[in-house]
């Protein structure tokens, strides 16, 4: 008998595409994923997965999320008088913060000792920075099909709702369009985490990463994933699994909203998906806007 966190015979890409690889699910991404996707924008309107960051004050008090969590971008604003003008800022950037919508490097999250795809911590992280599995990727961008599939069109996904296979099975009926290799996954639950850290959020199943595997999806974004971190024998779903052992990008911290009301509107669940990251190299994660074209 299985269940949906079953952990036994996990899905990995280790060594599916050489032990050197650092794209990891991206390599699903051909041109004619490309193609899928530059079709689907079809009308010209745009809309931002991006929740907006209001630095805070370095000099200043720094703001709490829900007494927790310090802020996510810190500012330390800068005048230069002479010979020009000119205000410039350096910006502290919490990037894994529950409030910042960043994508994940495939180095965030290690399995055991290794990071994707089986390489040594102590030569993925080295003297500061990241040398396997880093942001590196990013810099080039990622253009692909998106899938929106609503878990809960009318409201919201019940408090500690495990989603299966089967519920994305469902949504993608509901949606009614098949996902394809290559194509990016964004998910809505209709909740926000990092606004119900003391809840029993929904949550990603080990079943339903499978189901992305299955599928050859490209990269995750969602409302939902995994629930925040707890002492558990059973893996992180989407962390300790889809990004650690399969190689999948995460975009954490979505905002879907919108982009749910325009499917709605416009009655299709497909787009052309980018996300554009600033050229850093060598880090876990970096702060990203998402935009769905359709």
């Amino acid at each position: 008998m299985t269940t949906p966190d079953d952990t036994e015979n996990l899905p990995t890409n280790w060594g599916r595409w050489g032990p050197e690889d650092e794209l990891g699910t991206l390599n699903h991404i051909s041109d004619d994923a490309r193609a899928r996707g530059v079709a689907a924008a079809s009308v010209g309107r745009v809309v931002s997965l991006a929740f907006s960051v209001q630095p805070a004050p370095l000099a200043g008090p720094v703001p709490f999320a829900n007494g927790l969590l310090p802020a996510g971008v810190l500012q330390m604003l800068n005048f230069t008088g002479s010979p020009t003008r000119a205000l410039t800022d350096v910006l502290i950037i919490n990037t894994h913060h529950g409030a910042v919508t960043h994508i994940d490097a495939l180095a965030h999250i290690p399995a055991g000792d290794q990071v994707y795809p089986g390489v040594p911590l102590a030569q993925a992280a080295v003297s500061g920075t990241v040398q396997r599995g880093s942001t590196t990727p990013f810099a080039a961008g990622i253009t692909t099909r998106g899938i929106l599939l609503d878990l809960a069109p009318q409201g919201r996904l019940q408090p500690g709702h495990r989603v299966t296979g089967q519920d994305l099975d469902e949504a993608e009926q509901h949606a009614g369009v098949r996902l394809e290799s290559g194509d990016a996954l964004i998910v809505r639950g209709g909740w926000r985490i990092a606004d119900h850290l003391k809840e029993p959020v929904p949550a990603m199943t080990v079943d339903a990463v499978r189901w992305m595997a299955e599928r050859d999806v490209s990269l995750y974004a969602g409302d939902i994933g995994d629930p925040p971190p707890i002492s558990s024998s059973v893996p992180l779903a989407m962390h300790q699994v889809a990004l650690a052992r399969l190689g999948m990008p995460l975009i954490d911290n979505p905002d879907v909203t919108g982009l749910a009301t325009t499917c709605r509107e416009l009655n299709r669940y497909s787009f052309l998906f980018v996300v554009g990251a600033a050229a850093i190299t060598g880090a876990t994660g970096l702060p990203v806007n998402p935009l769905a074209i359709f």
